[in-house]
């Protein structure tokens, strides 16, 4: 009994960090981080932006597993849904320059069938989609 619980623990810690890792890593990749500090001039304060993704990802995975209840629950859902458009949004535009470089890329590594390549993301990631749903996981 208590080793199965502790199992459960040990991998529950770890896939949410291999998560968490994988999150952080998408964040660095389309420079998101350093975007906001050159746009804003404060270059010199990305340690603390760096500490408010940290918390703000900690703070979001806690509140979404433990669903606590929210005294303030309007006035806090407000300000988190302010927050989350401005922070998905940078993302998006991020994310969008950074497809930039594919083109690119594929050009100077003479990648030749980058149709090729889209499609098959595009049709595993629509064929997923449809396992995930016909399936009914929950």
């Amino acid at each position: 009994m208590w080793i199965s619980l502790f199992l459960l623990a040990i991998i529950g810690i770890s896939s949410g960090a291999v998560v968490s890792g994988g999150v952080f890593t998408v964040l660095i990749s389309v420079g998101l981080v350093p975007r906001f500090a050159g746009r804003t001039r404060t270059a010199k304060e990305v340690l603390k932006y760096e500490n408010f993704v940290v918390a703000g990802t900690i703070f979001g995975g806690v509140l979404s597993i433990f669903q606590f209840k929210i005294l303030f629950g309007f006035l806090f859902a407000s300000v988190f849904g302010f927050f989350s458009g401005i922070f998905v949004g940078c993302l998006a535009l991020s994310i969008a320059e950074m497809l930039d470089t594919i083109p690119v890329f594929s050009r100077r590594v003479k990648f030749k069938n980058l149709k090729l390549a889209i499609n098959a993301v595009a049709i595993g990631k629509a064929v997923g989609s449809l396992v995930y749903f016909i399936k009914d996981y929950k």
